[in-house]
């Protein structure tokens, strides 16, 4: 058994920049996480809009946040959290391997954005799919994109890529879209997007970058390749049928809505002592930078807790 000022369970931004405070302010911490550090953004092959660092790839900046992190003292320990007790003051969290107690826990274990399950979209992830217009749309300037979803995500996405591709065609499994009617409507005065129903990607094809994608039409089932303009050579797919929070383990212990785990501005959960932070949370926005000031703050109102608690 091991014991901790304050334990943070996940290593991504949210987790690195919590344990970056937490250790800064002379708190034992200790990170905990099944895989490497970095969470979505280590698979992210360029980051153009984390403030100050331009230009910058998803591994390099999570590199550069765990040096940082492990310089004032946190200690990442690469072991996958399977049970929690957050029924009294100290916390208990158990490993495969081992048993921790916390005066405080951060939970930052994030979200993940729901895959098609389609051949080639894994491969090509990166290379022309994408999740996360506001990371990526830029990429696709003046060229095609083709948005898959039909809920308010995807077709706010969808308008927002407008600004930069020549044309967006939203692609929806259902024979009509599932947004809000006011995005709806306000997606129809848009000349810049097309639609096509009653369909799904069955396949990404490309050879290290996105050249084509298989669409089925789900009445019909008849099936239909769509190629890049051969100037162009690629286009780009964005993925929006919804996000995953990874919250199973806690679910019944801390207040939730829809698996996202609710906080206060100060990043309080329902349970004293507990917090939470990144894109498990509920938000407006899920980016790099909105992660990591939600792990700042969950640790420095965690400071304040176990100084008035213990």
């Amino acid at each position: 058994m091991r014991e901790c000022d304050v334990l943070i369970i996940g290593a991504g931004p949210a987790g690195l920049s919590s344990a970056l405070y937490a250790a800064r302010a002379k708190l034992s911490t200790i990170m905990l996480d099944g895989s490497n550090p970095g969470g979505q953004i280590a698979t992210t092959h360029e980051i153009v809009n984390y403030p100050g660092s331009p230009n910058d790839s998803g591994p390099g900046l999570i590199e550069k946040m765990y040096a940082q992190a492990k310089q004032f003292g946190a200690e990442f320990i690469r072991e996958k959290v399977v049970e929690v007790d957050f029924s009294n003051s100290v916390k208990v969290i158990k490993t495969k391997e081992k048993e921790y107690h916390a005066k405080a826990v951060v939970i930052a274990t994030g979200a993940s954005p729901r895959k098609l399950g389609c051949p080639g979209e894994a491969v090509l992830t990166g290379k022309g799919v994408s999740y996360c217009a506001t990371c990526d749309a830029d990429f696709f300037t003046d060229l095609e994109v083709f948005v898959i979803g039909g809920g308010d995500s995807a077709v706010e996405e969808g308008m927002y890529l407008t600004k930069y591709a020549r044309k967006v065609t939203l692609i929806n499994i259902m024979d009509r879209l599932t947004a809000a009617n006011s995005i709806i409507e306000k997606a129809k005065q848009n000349d810049k997007i097309e639609y096509i129903l009653n369909s799904t990607v069955t396949e990404i094809k490309g050879d290290g970058i996105v050249e084509s994608i298989v669409i089925k039409n789900v009445k019909t089932e008849e099936e239909t390749e769509i190629f890049a303009d051969e100037e162009e050579g690629t286009f780009g797919v964005f993925i929006f049928i919804g996000y995953k929070p990874q919250t199973e383990l806690f679910e019944g212990l801390v207040e939730m809505d829809n698996g996202y785990i609710v906080t206060d501005e100060e990043m309080r959960t329902s349970v004293p002592g507990v917090f939470a932070a990144g894109d498990l949370r509920v938000k407006t926005l899920r980016q790099v930078v909105t992660a990591t000031a939600d792990g700042a703050i969950a640790s420095v109102t965690a400071e304040k807790y176990i100084e008035h608690k213990f």
